[in-house]
C-alpha cells in the first residue's frame, strides 16, 4: 500500500505502529498497537503500520509475517501499510545531507580508539561518559583534507552549546518535559557505512507519514529530546508524545520476548484458546484506567471510553508462573476469556469452536446444518466452567466423540463408592433405553426411582453416572448433560463405564 499524498485536513489523527521484526508480537508491542488502534477509532484518524527493520542482522521475513497475523487475529486493523523502513533509506540520507549542509550536524573521523580513551578518562573521573565534540571545532581545510585522505567518518547531530538551554516537549502521560542540552552529548544519527541510525530514521518517517500523536512505551522517553532536536532543525512541528508505561513481570522486569519467551508472545495466546477481544480488553487496562470501576468493554464502548489522559504514569505488571501448567498465564487474563466465554453470542462463539474443533479432528459437517441447533445449544450448556476455547476439545471432548480421556481422580472419588455399581449402571442403561422420550423429567426420574428401588443415595448413582458419561466429576447439571450427549451414547457410556470401576471384575 503506497503512503496516502497530503490532501487530508491537517488536524486529521494520525498514529502509527512501527515494531521491529526481530521477534514475535508481544505483549507489550500489541498493547502499543492496541493503544494506537483506539485512538484512531476514537477520533476517526489513520493507524500507519511502519516495520522498521533498519536492524538487518536481526530483522527476518518471519518476524514480519508474525507480526501482520497477530494485528489480523486481534482484528487491529490499519489505514495505511505497511511501510518497510528499509525502503526509505534515500530519504533518511537526504535529511541527514540537509542537517549536515545547515549546519546542524558534522562529520566525525574520531576512531575507536580515541573514543574509547575518552571513555576511559571519564569513567576514572567517575563521570558520565559524554562525547566531547572535538570534531565539530574542525575547520573546512580539515575536514577536507580527511575526506581527501578516505578516513572514515560518523555524521553526528550538533546539539546546541548553550548552558542554559533546555529541549522542551509535552508528554500527555508526563506532562511537560524538560533538558538542558549541555546533558546530550552530539549524538551519531549515521554511522560510518553511511546507514542513517534509527533516531534519525524514526523522526523522518514520522515526518513523511505525517503523524500527529507518538503513542509509545515509556522506554522512548530518554530519546525523545534528541527527535525534538532533530523536527527542529528540520523545520517541523513536532507531534505530540504519548509515553506509555512499561509492563513488567513479577520481578519488576521488563516484558521481553528474549527474557521471557512465549508466553508473552501473541501467537501464544492464539493457540492456547484466547478470544482475541478478551486479551485486547486485559491488554487495555495494563496502564489505562476508564475513570470507574468498569472491566469489561465491548469495542464500542472501550473506543468510546478511551482517553490519552487517562493512562497511567505508573508502570504495570504481567502476573504469571513460569512453569505453573494451572497458571500458565496471568489469571486476570483468564479471568476476561472467561467471562467472554460465557457471555460472549453464541454466533460469535460458534467459529471460534468451529476452528478448535477441526484442529483436534473432532468437527463435523453437520453441526452446520442439521445439528446446528444441538451444537449451539450444547455449547452454550458446556461453556459456563471453561477458561479458553481449547477447553471445547478437552473438557468437552465426551460431547463432540465417544473416545474420551476419564480422570483418574473422579474414578477414585465416584466408582468405588458402592460394590454394587458394576451391576447397577448397566441395569439403569436398561432403564434409560427404555424410555420413548428421553427428557431431562424423564431421565431424573429414572434416576430417582432407580435408587430408591436399590436402596442406595441418588448422589452416589448420579456420581458414578457423570464419570462413566463424561469423564470427569464436574460439569453441567447431570440430566441436562444426559440429554446433550444423547441416549445410545448414554446408554452405551454406563455399560462399557463398568470397566472402568475398580475391581470390578
Amino acid at each position: 500500500m503506497k503512503r496516502k499524498n497530503q490532501t487530508k485536513s491537517k488536524e486529521e489523527v494520525r498514529v502509527r505502529f512501527a515494531p521491529s521484526p526481530t521477534g514475535y508480537l508481544h505483549i507489550g508491542g500489541a498493547r502499543t498497537a492496541l493503544y494506537n488502534w483506539l485512538w484512531k477509532e476514537k477520533t476517526g484518524g489513520t493507524l500507519i503500520l511502519r516495520i522498521e527493520d533498519t536492524d538487518v542482522e536481526r530483522s527476518t521475513q518471519e518476524s514480519v509475517q508474525q507480526i501482520l497475523d497477530g494485528l489480523t487475529w486481534l482484528e487491529l486493523d490499519w489505514e495505511e501499510g505497511p511501510f518497510f523502513q528499509s525502503k526509505n533509506l534515500e530519504r533518511h540520507s537526504e535529511a541527514a545531507q540537509r542537517l549536515l549542509k545547515e549546519g546542524h550536524a558534522y562529520r566525525c573521523f574520531c576512531t575507536k580508539d580515541e573514543l574509547d580513551k575518552q571513555r576511559q578518562q571519564a569513567e576514572a573521573k567517575k563521570v558520565a561518559f559524554q562525547y566531547d565534540g572535538r570534531c565539530r571545532r574542525l575547520t573546512s581545510a580539515q575536514i577536507k583534507q580527511r575526506l581527501e585522505d578516505g578516513d572514515p567518518y560518523v555524521i553526528r547531530f550538533k546539539v546546541p552549546e548553550d548552558p542554559i538551554q533546555t529541549v522542551i516537549f509535552d508528554d500527555v502521560v508526563f506532562g511537560r518535559m524538560e533538558k538542558h542540552c549541555k546533558d546530550i552529548e552530539d549524538f551519531v544519527i549515521v554511522r560510518s557505512d553511511g546507514r542513517p541510525l534509527y533516531i534519525l530514521s524514526n523522526a523522518v518517517d514520522d515526518i513523511l507519514d505525517r503523524i500527529t500523536h507518538v503513542i509509545r512505551g515509556a522506554d522512548g522517553l530518554a530519546n525523545t529530546p534528541k527527535q525534538v532536536l532533530i523536527y527542529h532543525a528540520l523545520g517541523e512541528k513536532t507531534p505530540l508524545f504519548v509515553h506509555m508505561p512499561l509492563t513488567l513481570d513479577t520481578k519488576k522486569a521488563k516484558l521481553s520476548k528474549r527474557k521471557h519467551g512465549e508466553v508473552v508472545t501473541i501467537g501464544y495466546y492464539r493457540d492456547r484458546g484466547i478470544i482475541p477481544w478478551a486479551l485486547c480488553n486485559f491488554m487495555a487496562l495494563l496502564g489505562w484506567s476508564p475513570g470507574d470501576e468498569r472491566e469489561f468493554f465491548s469495542k464500542k464502548e472501550l473506543i468510546e471510553t478511551f482517553d490519552l489522559t487517562r493512562i497511567n504514569r505508573a508502570n504495570s505488571v504481567f502476573n504469571y508462573s513460569p512453569g505453573d501448567d494451572k497458571n500458565w498465564t496471568d489469571p486476570k487474563l483468564l479471568h476476561f476469556n472467561a467471562h467472554y466465554l460465557r457471555s460472549m453470542p453464541l454466533k460469535d462463539l460458534m467459529p471460534l469452536v468451529e476452528h478448535e474443533l477441526k484442529a483436534a479432528g473432532l468437527w463435523k459437517a453437520s453441526y452446520v446444518n442439521k445439528d446446528k441447533k444441538w451444537f449451539l445449544d450444547t455449547l452454550d450448556l458446556i461453556r459456563a466452567r471453561y477458561h479458553t476455547i481449547k477447553d471445547f476439545s478437552s473438557k468437552g471432548r465426551s460431547y463432540f466423540a465417544d473416545k474420551f480421556d476419564v480422570d483418574q481422580p473422579a474414578i477414585k472419588k465416584n466408582l468405588g463408592k458402592d460394590k454394587r455399581l458394576p451391576e447397577l449402571l448397566p441395569e439403569l442403561a436398561e432403564k434409560l433405553a427404555e424410555l420413548d422420550d428421553f427428557s431431562l423429567e424423564s431421565t431424573e426420574e429414572v434416576f430417582r426411582t432407580f435408587a430408591d428401588e436399590n436402596e442406595v443415595k441418588a448422589g452416589i448413582i448420579i456420581n458414578a453416572a457423570r464419570t462413566v458419561v463424561s469423564g470427569t466429576s464436574v460439569g453441567p447439571p447431570l440430566f441436562d448433560m444426559l440429554v446433550a450427549i444423547g441416549q445410545d451414547r448414554v446408554v452405551k457410556r454406563l455399560k462399557d463405564g463398568v470397566n472402568l470401576i475398580p475391581d470390578s471384575s
